[in-house]
């Protein structure tokens, strides 16, 4: 079976844009003779203002001014990127390098012939590098936004109408920015917990826990997705006694439960420990450290867990407060999540909304996808977004990488499928390297062979996820991939392997 081209993947989208009804059609179609004013324009209405510059919102806003529209982005925090690039995805891949570099000269560097007599922690240098990284990708955007002529304005934003925003600027004035198209990119916040107060010190969020001046003894983290383990990473490794407690019968629920068990495996290896199946009864602070009641969440014996510092990380939730959308009529559901159509349009005409104010996953990249199609909608384009083909990765050591359907999804559906593995323990990179830990599933369909899931675990899953993503985008077999040349000895053979053990036999195995 040879790929699907990409004059396929263009008809599907023009056959999938065509397929709405004309109703539809003639609800959403716009002339382009309105956005046919250039940025010399004296006028003060803008073809487009993106409230959030978050990476949904400044993608958006780079897209739309790319698309010849007049647009503004107003952000709140002062510093573009949201709450991936200044206290989420990016200062904590930081972290998470930096510790796993620490660790892996104290623990590793002897067995490769490097001695060193001594490896300490220098915490002010290494929040000052993730800083760094920081401030320097923030500055990078802003530089985008001029060399694409975007108005950049900076303040807390709030509807008076379909096609009205007032911003309380950062430098204490007051400005109305006019559009004839309202994107809403304002992102999600951390989600609390009853009981439980975030003063960022000894109860933090990911946000805090960013930033602690001093190594915890005792890290108590309350949720086992993500982030949670991320940053029980980061702090294990640097030395803290890392416990995860969580509600679930299991870490991370939507991974595939065999990758699951796997993953949980290793990092038990790495001394964290987990309370599944635990609910957090309250909250002590009043001594010196933390006390968090715990039982069982089917109810039982209470036990009392001590901490320097504790972890809240039990998800997050839309970010939409102040933003006056009951003002204007825009209908949320019960989550607060804003409710879209397929061109990301709310109920109310001219306004739209895309990233963690909408259903769908909570991810950076996938509200860069909602962004750039979204805008390609207002511009009269074709845009198209496909919710079970975005990746997922947990970047921990080693990194957790998914995309399309695990195999208690295939079984769900009742899908007929067939399944290959192959353990990184075969493959002659991650030997050579001495950092096998791992494996690639691959769930095929049993009379087609086209992919319906890939995962992966291995110390750089989240870049070999990709072939994958590409892959199962345009509908490849296993036998695509199997068929492929792969360089030798990379990692990447690995996936060569399993797609391999997929529709046939593996050579290495």
């Amino acid at each position: 079976m040879a790929l699907a081209s990409l004059a396929r993947r263009k008809a599907y989208l023009l056959s999938r844009n065509l397929s709405n009804s004309p109703a539809d059609a003639l609800k959403y179609s716009f002339s382009l003779s309105n956005f046919s004013r250039g940025f010399a324009s004296g006028s003060e209405e803008n073809d487009v203002v993106v409230i959030g510059g978050g990476p949904g919102g400044y993608v958006a806003a780079i897209k739309a001014a790319q698309l010849g529209l007049k647009t503004t982005c107003i952000e709140k925090r002062g510093t573009l990127g949201g709450t991936c690039l200044n206290v989420g995805c990016i200062p904590s891949k930081a972290l998470l390098h930096s510790s796993h570099m620490y660790h892996e000269a104290k623990h590793s560097f002897a067995s490769h012939g490097v001695k060193l007599s001594s490896v300490e922690v220098d915490l002010a240098a290494m929040m000052a590098q993730k800083d760094k990284a920081v401030s320097n990708l923030t500055r990078g955007i802003e530089g985008l936004f001029k060399k694409n002529k975007v108005n950049y304005v900076k303040g807390y934003g709030k509807f008076i109408s379909p096609s009205e925003v007032s911003v309380d600027t950062l430098e204490g004035g007051n400005t109305v920015v006019k559009s004839k198209n309202i994107i809403i990119a304002t992102g999600s916040d951390v989600k609390s917990l009853p009981g439980i107060t975030i003063d960022e010190k000894r109860i933090v969020s990911s946000t805090g826990a960013l930033a602690l001046s001093e190594v915890p003894k005792k890290l108590i983290v309350i949720g086992a997705g993500y982030i949670g383990l991320e940053m029980g990473s980061v702090w294990g490794r640097l030395g803290s006694e890392v416990t995860v407690v969580e509600f679930a019968p299991d870490i991370v629920p939507t991974m595939d439960a065999e990758i699951r068990k796997q993953f949980q495996r290793s990092l038990e290896k790495q001394k964290m420990k987990f309370m599944l199946k635990t609910k957090v009864v309250s909250v002590d602070t009043t001594g010196n450290g933390v006390k968090l009641t715990v039982e069982p969440a089917a109810g039982g014996d209470q036990t009392i867990l001590e901490a320097d510092v504790v972890l809240v990380s039990a998800g997050r939730t839309p970010f939409t407060s102040g933003l006056g959308l009951d003002k204007i009529g825009v209908e949320t559901d019960k989550a607060g999540r804003i409710l879209v159509n397929d061109r990301f349009a709310t109920n109310v005409a001219g306004v739209y909304a895309i990233g963690d104010v909408i259903p769908g996953p909570m991810l950076a990249h996938k509200a860069e996808e909602d962004g750039v199609a979204c805008v390609e909608f207002i511009a009269g384009k074709h845009g198209h977004v496909d919710y079970d083909k975005v990746p997922g990765v947990v970047y921990t050591h080693p990194e957790v990488a998914s995309v399309g359907k695990t195999e208690e999804q295939a079984k769900e559906l009742g899908l007929n499928y067939r399944v290959g593995k192959f353990p990184f323990l075969a493959n002659s990179r991650a030997k050579a390297i001495d950092d096998a830990e791992g494996i690639v599933k691959i769930l095929a369909d049993k009379e087609t062979d086209k992919i319906l899931g890939v995962h992966i675990m291995a110390p750089n899953a989240g870049e070999l996820i990709h072939e994958a993503v590409l892959a199962i985008n345009y509908d490849a077999a296993s036998e695509d991939i199997a068929r492929v040349c792969h360089a030798h000895p990379t990692m990447s053979e690995a996936l060569k392997e399993a797609a391999m053990a997929t529709y046939d036999k593996p050579i290495h195995i």
